[in-house]
This record gives C-alpha cells, structure tokens and sequence, in this order.
C-alpha cells in the first residue's frame, strides 16, 4: 500500500503544471518568407526566410524549377487550404503566368500555366503579385503589353473564381494609365495602396484608390521619395513594431535595396539589404505570426497529453510518438519523455524541445513528422525545431505548440504518433494538440 501511494504521489507531482514564473517572454512570433529568383539563373527559385525582415536566412537553393520557361519575380502566399501558392512570370514574352504549390515552403509542386495574356506569343506578362482583398476575394495583379517588351505595358488583374485557385476571371484593367508595371498592392483601412515602376522615368510611385478598380490618384511620382531612379519590383510587408517595409530591385546598379514608412505615405531613405542584395531578385516577402502571449516554463520538462493523460511525449529510434508512463517507469524510458525547454532556436519568443539526455538533438519537424534529430546549424534546422506557445485548444490550463516556420500548424498526436498538422475546428483536434507541460519525468 505504502508503495502505491508514493507511486500515484510521484505520478501527481509530476503532472502538476509547472508555475509560470520559470518561463521568458512569449509571442506572437512574425515569420517573414521570401522567394526570389536570382542573378544566377531565372529559372530556379530560392526560398528564404527571416524573424526581422531584415536579416534573411537561405532555406532551400534551387527550391522548384519549373517544367519550361522561367520563375522571374515568384510571388508567394499562404490559402485557406494551408497550402503556399505561388504565382510567376513564365517568359520574357508570351501570354501565361505560373503556378505552384507547397505544404512546406521548400518542396513545391507544378499546377499550371494560365492563359491571361494579351496578344498571345507576341505580347509579354510579368511581375504576377498575390493580393488578398479584405472580403477575402483571391487576386493576382499582373502587367501585360501586347507588343512584346518594348510595348506599353498595363496593370491587370484576374479574379479567383473557386476556392482551388484553378478558375480564374477575364482579364480585368486595373484602371492605371500605359506604361507602369510591377504593381504591388496592399489595402489599409479602406484604401488601397499602390506602388508600381513607371517605364517612362524608372522611378518606382504611389497611387491611391478607395476601389480596387479604381479611379486611382498618384500620390507621389517622379523622384517623391528621394530613393532616385533605375528601381523596380517593389514589394511590402509589415514589421514587428506596426511600421510598412518596402523593398525594391535597384537593376541598374544590381543591388537591392528597403525604405521603411508609418503610414504608407511618407517613407525614409534607402537601405542596401543585407546579406542578399547583389544575389536576389525581384521577390516578395510574406508575414505570418505564430503563437500568442502564452509563456511556456523552460528547463526541463515532460508533456503529458491532454486526453491520454497516462501518456507523455517521447523519442524512441528518431521520432517522437505519445507512449503511456510514470514516475516508476524505465529509466531509459523516462529520459526519453524529458525535453529541456529553450528559447527557440529561430526565434526567441517561441521555444524549441533539446533532449535532456541527449544534449544537441530536438525535435523538430521532417515531412510534418516529429523526429529527434541533432541540430545541424541550418536556418531549416532552426525553424523546423521553433515552436510558440498557445493557451491550449483544448482549454483547462493545457499549453498548445504552433510551428514557428509553418504558421497554422500544430503539434499534435495522431495513433499516437506526433506530427504536424493544420489547424482544423472540432474537440478532437484540440484535445489531440493540447499538452500539460509538467515537472521532468527524470
């Protein structure tokens, strides 16, 4: 009896939910993806990523090729259906634009060629941009002339017609005047934002509307901005202090090149980006935030599962699955189920999983599996192995873990096996992705 009751003592001990004192500051943690082509070839795609938007880490050189043709200026966004999307320029000439996919931003998969061109072989279609209206309507934003590249070229946009993005509307005028290409939307409160080249002078200018299909009013043309002639692709994001970070390919000088804003009107002098200015070319940059403002207690620690609270995330032979133990359990065993908690490798306010008896090895993310693996010192490494915390799906003071470099995904059991997977409404998937972090089981 004596026996029992020290064993179901320890069992309680270790499942009480460790006081939230032991833990550092938390999210919501911005990631920043990036896609570019590149000075050494219009044909491959790079895909970075970034915690700043300033500091931009390679992921995967060489990321998609596509069947034919080219990928100048890949232009990326994440749908409803979790997948990334990404749209491009095919050819120097021609009448279509192209479109791929990905679960995991550095595996992507051909969809097709769209037809949205204006005088078939001999006209040109460029600079295709994602834009994601505030009623949740799909666009792609697209420049096209009908005589080829040296003819005058014209802001279109095509218009999602199903939730696959495989239908697409008639081409549409955007309602700016000949001559401007690489427009780049975005909408803040109700207005819409637009900056653009214009060919004729090479400067990069600022066009507002209340409507997507205008009228548009310039704003600021000429050199209204200061950052002086020779510039093109622009592309904006938002940073972690509220502030608007446009980019810009400076093609002349083969270097690139930001400017950062308040208020999308005025915006301050140029700065030369670091690390990929010289190598990238004409990309966008996608912001996706991660977790929320739940700390989880670092140090060593075990997570029980919030369902199956008789079993506690482990590694056995290279992956992690949910087993059923306790206190009295295997040593081995239960070292298997102790994580120490640090600050993420990717991004400090989220958190990343090291073994406790295996120093250098966390878990991280493989194909949507989890798996101990020992950290290689990759940026993909980093962010596979960067998880944020969440106040738990499932309720009750449990914790839920959102992957830092695949927003929308969670950690989660499936047979018993830990994975990743897309967030979905219902209780089983919240229970399933919901953990009580507790005291080490070793």
């Amino acid at each position: 009896m004596r026996t029992r009751l020290l064993a179901l003592c320890l069992v309680l001990w270790a499942t009480v939910l460790v006081p939230a004192g032991a833990a550092h500051a938390a999210g919501p943690a911005p990631h920043y993806l990036m896609t570019a082509f590149t000075n050494a070839s219009e044909s491959n795609m790079y895909v970075y990523d970034s915690f700043n938007a300033g500091t931009f880490n390679l992921i995967r050189a060489n990321a998609y090729r596509p069947p034919s043709g080219l990928i100048r200026d890949p232009s990326v966004m994440r749908h409803t259906d979790g997948y990334y999307y990404l749209v491009h320029t095919t050819n120097w000439t021609g009448d279509t634009i192209g479109f791929a996919r990905s679960a995991d931003t550095v595996t992507w998969t051909f969809l097709r060629n769209v037809t949205v061109g204006l005088n078939g072989a001999t006209g040109s279609t460029w600079a295709p941009e994602w834009f994601k209206d505030s009623d949740g309507s799909v666009h792609v934003i697209y420049s096209a002339s009908t005589t080829g590249t040296a003819g005058q070229f014209r802001p279109y946009r095509i218009t999602a017609t199903n939730s696959a993005l495989s239908a697409w509307s008639a081409p549409a005028p955007l309602g700016i005047p000949a001559n401007y290409i690489d427009s780049f939307l975005v909408k803040s409160g109700s207005t819409y934002h637009n900056f653009l080249k214009n060919e004729t002078t090479k400067y990069i200018e600022h066009a507002t509307a209340t409507s997507l299909s205008g009228p548009w009013t310039f704003t600021g043309t000429g050199n209204w901005a200061g950052w002086g002639s020779g510039l093109e692709g622009p592309a904006l994001t938002r940073l972690p202090d509220g502030r608007w970070r446009l980019y810009f390919d400076n093609y002349t000088g083969g270097r690139y090149y930001y400017a950062d804003s308040t208020n999308l009107s005025s915006f301050g002098a140029r700065t030369e980006l670091p690390g990929l200015s010289g190598t990238a070319r004409h990309f966008t940059v996608l912001r996706e935030d991660a977790g929320d403002t739940t700390a989880v207690p670092t140090g060593n620690r075990s997570l029980r599962s919030a369902n199956f609270p008789d079993r506690y995330v482990r590694h056995r032979g290279g992956l992690a699955y949910l087993d059923p133990l306790t206190t009295s359990s295997a040593l081995a065993d239960r070292q298997s189920a102790t994580f120490t908690v640090t600050a993420g490798l990717a991004h400090s306010g989220c958190y990343s999983f090291q073994s406790a008896g295996q120093p250098g090895y966390y878990l991280r993310h493989s194909n949507m599996r989890l798996a101990l693996q020992r950290d290689d010192g990759s940026a993909i490494f980093k962010g596979d192995a960067t998880f944020c915390g969440r106040a738990g799906l499932a309720g009750g003071g449990t914790m839920s873990f959102e992957s830092y470099n695949l927003p929308g995904r969670y950690l989660r059991h499936y047979n018993y096996e830990l994975r990743l997977d897309l967030w979905t409404s219902g209780s089983v998937f919240a229970s399933d992705a919901s953990y009580t972090v507790t005291s080490p089981l070793s």
